[in-house]
């Protein structure tokens, strides 16, 4: 089952990601990293199909996919 783990400390909530994943299960959370910016979180785990759009996208590697 694939999976994706956000970097929270790494995370400068650009969106990127949110927009680019094809099943929508990102989304700007409501906590904020040490830096103050609001991270993304995963709201359908079960839903990842690891395509890694998401990873490939982010400019500042806050992502990772297990697949």
């Amino acid at each position: 089952m694939a999976k994706v783990v956000v970097l929270p400390e790494y995370c400068k909530s650009c969106g990127l990601c949110v927009n680019i994943c094809p099943k929508k299960i990102l989304a700007i959370g409501d906590k904020a990293n040490q830096k103050g910016y609001y991270t993304v979180i995963v709201t359908d785990p079960d839903k990842c199909i690891g395509c890694a759009l998401c990873g490939t996208v982010c400019p500042d590697m806050a992502l990772e996919v297990y697949r």
